[in-house]
């Protein structure tokens, strides 16, 4: 479907609006106060000097403000893939409809090209701007105005083309959060070998845990991150083969219902 760009944007607004607000309320209302309950108890038990085994917990890999940003990230990469997923779907249920009356074994003349795209003109306006309705009808406008089946052909086939570039451009999003998300796992990773470092006198005197909890943020967060990278990209995949898929099959579809049934009077070329 031909999108409007200014809806494209109040979406992804909304939605990076959203993922803010859901990933934040449910750092603050649990994994944040279960990491540091772990944390201190882990604490407490180093200065009292008792042996234990500290235990690896989710909530303390994922309690970081770098984990936060990439869970926001992931989810309004998600919403949006998920927006454009459902129009590819839409998209699709028109190639499974008959938008042309055009009975088996019949020929479109020239002069009947506007007749027969009334069919196309009487569609409702969100139908009509759909891949499928947009590039019969413009085919029927090229075949009543150039009497041409090889300039119709191109024709379907630039347009075609040119949506399957849209539909990539309108990826770039998602690309760059998929880039953007491991690069907030190394800023991460730089912060915590920083304070990391900066402790490192207390580590020499024999406190550690400063240490040991900075360097858990460095590594934790580009392990989250690099996670969170592998499953967006796999979406990103899907989307981006569903939406060739969908171009693939217009044009098909427009070969087998409009391109096989034009005819050009000899007589008259």
């Amino acid at each position: 479907m031909k999108r409007n760009t200014g809806s494209d944007f109040i979406f992804q607004l909304f939605a990076l609006m959203l993922s803010v607000i859901i990933v934040h309320a449910v750092y603050v209302a649990v994994i944040r106060p279960n990491a540091d309950a772990i944390i201190q108890h882990q604490l407490e038990q180093q200065a009292k000097g008792e042996v234990y085994i500290a235990k690896r917990s989710m909530y303390v890999v994922l309690r970081d403000y770098e984990q936060e940003t990439c869970f926001v990230l992931m989810l309004w990469a998600l919403m949006i893939m998920g927006n454009k997923a459902s129009a590819a779907l839409s998209e699709r249920k028109m190639l499974s409809r008959k938008l042309l009356e055009v009975s088996s074994g019949s020929s479109i003349l020239p002069e009947d090209s506007r007749e027969v795209s009334r069919t196309l003109q009487s569609l409702p306006d969100k139908e009509k701007a759909m891949m499928a309705p947009r590039t019969l009808l413009m085919a029927l406008q090229r075949f009543g105005s150039t009497a041409n089946v090889a300039a119709v052909a191109t024709a379907v086939k630039d347009v075609c083309e040119a949506e399957s570039d849209r539909l990539d451009s309108e990826l770039a999003m998602v690309r760059y959060i998929a880039w953007a998300i491991p690069s907030i796992g190394f800023i991460g990773t730089v912060r915590g070998i920083g304070e990391a470092l900066g402790q490192a006198h207390k580590a020499v005197e024999g406190d550690i845990a400063g240490v040991t909890i900075s360097l858990g943020v460095a590594f934790n967060s580009t392990f989250i991150a690099l996670v969170i990278s592998i499953f967006i990209m796999f979406f990103s995949h899907q989307l981006q083969l569903l939406q060739e898929r969908l171009v693939q099959n217009t044009q098909d579809y427009c070969d087998a219902n409009l391109l096989t049934h034009l005819k050009v009077d000899q007589a008259k070329a």
